[in-house]
């Protein structure tokens, strides 16, 4: 379920299959609207209710990295680990996404890194 933490910030806490794909895509759709307005939110994805991803969900998150770099936007997964941490090497994803070990930390490196 993907929250406002504030006007800048999309908070999304994720679950399993098939709440997962219904999440990234409202996301997804939401942001493409933003975008085009010029008023896309950083987004954070709390990974910790996940605990296997397939590749429709890659193809989704490698779709909102790309409208949210478009839009200058950060997007930043906490929380990720066991199986969905293995698939996310196996298929390179932890080089080019930004990782934090749980959601606070991800919000406060979104803060600061957005203030930058």
């Amino acid at each position: 379920m993907s929250t406002d933490w504030s006007e800048d910030i999309v908070l999304a806490h994720l679950a399993d299959e098939p709440a997962l794909s219904d999440e990234l895509g409202t996301i997804l759709e939401r942001l493409e609207s933003l975008a085009r307005a010029e008023h896309a939110p950083h987004v954070v994805l709390d990974f910790a209710g996940v605990t296997y991803i397939n590749s429709s969900n890659i193809a989704q998150l490698l779709r909102l990295r790309q409208v949210l770099e478009d839009a200058r936007c950060q997007l930043r997964l906490a929380g990720v680990a066991g199986e969905v941490l293995q698939v996310m090497r196996t298929t390179g994803l932890d080089r080019v996404m930004a990782f934090s070990p749980d959601t606070l930390t991800a919000l406060a490196s979104v803060q600061i890194e957005g203030q930058g």
